[in-house]
């Protein structure tokens, strides 16, 4: 197992400090300032080695690095490492104190196999924490005031959704159940920022939350719908994206598949934006069929024209339902193409071979000859109901989400498979529970169907692409990010604590409203939001994840 970097690399990428303004919390540096505590059982002598292991060269290559010595064999992608040559993860920040005298933790979760992506670390260890931080890792037991026992657990950073929607006050708590602490809409925050801010600390979530500022949201309140812009309302539009990003915002997100007539200069103007600020451009690309004129390839290939003449970083949203269906080896390599020109892209994937949307978007118009399906292939979110050509025109006239099976197992793995791909569900539950199961089951399914039971990826593997890859991606422009996705002191107490022999996502698209089983307790901020298998609806720590305001 090698960790990757930001842009999916193996090389590591070097920790940015934080510029000491965010609103949030404080970033790495400020961590500097407190006592953390580091019982490693090895004593002293092991600092220098550890300060060495927190160096983290930056790059962009794709040859892979030999695998660090640090980092222990094993030959178990689910119970704790059959073979181990236990050493420690680096401390986030090699500038904090270490300490080595006892000490009562608020919260020990103690002798789970503890896995950090970013480091390799993975060992049977003990977790010390303190307020929201983790302060010590240890291969002998801790005291805590409180503790949790994870014997025969996997002990992982909390998963990070990178493509979900805003906190509604219901479908975070399916999200928990996930394994889920950060929620980040990059996707589209669906208001500006200040209003997104103001609705999902509303709905007071028990996880972080954060997104892209939202074009198709800015046409909608400029009432200019999807037709082409041009001149004055251009420079509004694309400065009401810069306010969003001004105002914390952590991408720009467009969707020229719904928006159909959005033009290749507005485009432009937005990776502008996105280059100016180094917060990604995020692209639900323009076509999602393999017909001329407007096929995949040549929605990928605007994508990656509009990265080269701007400079943005370029995220490419669910690429299994959009850029990549059908030929998904293909779209990989179009993107590793310009990814090994230096152009920094990343993209994310669900592991479902159906998708869902509104039936009346423009998606579906001329559903059988883009996807080479018909109306059987076709299910209504809520129900067990396959539809006919009458049900699915009712269907449209009455916007009803609806499932549409048009993804092959192949494109799937291969998406999975691609080391800079990371797990996005792109959906939150939502009352009247008529959504696609990904917004329940998501993570839960990757690591149930995907690992133990296909072995098509190691657990550590897929972890990293719910916790280092999206904490690397965004952790340049936000050290509340930077402090996210490891298991390492000074790391924020974001933490997900799973069964690896039973999780697996439940839900369907009859009844997506199924929590996923296996995750056993989740923590964010240190706090506990789920205790054996139950979530603790008083308890409600999210956080704002916000771009560093300078």
């Amino acid at each position: 197992m090698y960790p990757f970097d930001s842009t999916g690399s193996v090389a590591l990428m070097e920790d940015q400090p934080p510029d000491g303004n965010t609103p949030v919390e404080p970033g790495p540096g400020a961590i500097a300032r407190r006592k953390v505590l580091f019982g490693l059982g090895f004593g002293a002598a092991n600092l220098a080695l550890l300060r060495r292991l927190t160096i983290r060269p930056t790059g962009l290559s794709t040859t892979p690095a030999p695998a660090p010595s640090s980092v222990p064999a094993t030959t178990s992608t689910t119970g704790p490492p059959a073979t181990t040559t236990p050493t420690v993860p680096p401390v986030l920040d090699d500038s904090l104190e270490v300490a080595t005298d006892d000490h009562v933790h608020d919260t020990v979760i103690a002798g789970g196999r503890v896995i950090d992506p970013d480091s390799g670390f993975d060992a049977v260890a003990h977790l010390g924490i303190d307020g929201d931080t983790i302060t010590q890792i240890s291969l002998e037991p801790l005291s805590g005031s409180s503790s949790i026992d994870a014997t025969g657990l996997v002990v992982s950073p909390g998963f990070i959704d990178i493509l979900s929607y805003p906190p509604n006050g219901f479908g975070e708590w399916f999200k928990v159940a996930d394994g889920v602490t950060t929620n980040l809409n990059l996707h589209g925050i669906d208001d500006p920022m200040a209003i997104f801010l103001d609705k999902a600390a509303g709905n007071d979530p028990p996880v972080n939350y954060g997104g892209a500022a939202d074009q198709y949201e800015h046409r909608k309140d400029m009432k200019l719908g999807i037709s082409r812009v041009s001149g004055d309302d251009l420079d509004e539009l694309v400065g009401r994206a810069e306010a969003d990003v001004l105002a914390g915002a952590l991408g720009i997100h467009e969707q020229p598949e719904y928006t159909v007539d959005v033009s290749f200069d507005e485009m432009l103007r937005h990776g502008e934006v996105a280059a100016r600020y180094s917060v990604p451009l995020c692209l639900h690309v323009r076509y999602s069929e393999n017909l001329t004129p407007g096929t995949q390839e040549e929605a990928l290939d605007e994508a990656i024209r509009v990265a080269t003449q701007t400079g943005c970083r370029l995220h490419i949203e669910h690429i299994n339902s959009t850029g990549g269906t059908g030929r998904m080896a293909e779209a990989i390599s179009q993107l590793d193409a310009a990814r090994a020109s230096g152009i920094p892209i990343t993209a994310c994937t669900y592991p479902y071979t159906f998708w869902a949307t509104n039936a009346a978007s423009a998606r579906y118009d001329n559903f059988r000859e883009k996807y080479g399906i018909s109306w059987g292939d076709l299910q209504i979110a809520g129900t067990d109901e396959r539809l006919t050509e009458e049900t699915f025109n009712a269907a449209r006239r009455e916007h009803k989400v609806t499932a549409a099976f048009a993804m092959s197992d192949d494109d799937i793995d291969t998406s999975l498979l691609t080391p800079w791909v990371m797990i996005g569900s792109d959906a939150i539950l939502e009352l009247p529970r008529n959504n696609h199961p990904r917004s329940t089951g998501c993570f839960s399914r990757v690591l149930g169907h995907y690992v133990r039971e296909r072995g098509l990826l190691t657990l550590p593997d897929a972890l990293a692409k719910m916790t280092i890859l999206p904490a690397r991606m965004l952790g340049g422009i936000s050290s509340a990010m930077a402090r996210r996705g490891r298991i390492q002191p000074g790391a924020v107490a974001d933490i997900t604590v799973f069964d690896p022999t039973t999780i697996i996502d439940r839900s369907t698209i009859a009844d997506p409203a199924r929590e996923a089983e296996g995750v056993r307790h989740v923590l964010v901020s240190g706090r506990v939001v789920r205790t054996d298998g139950v979530n603790n609806q008083d308890v409600r720590p999210g956080v704002p994840i916000l771009r560093d305001l300078t």
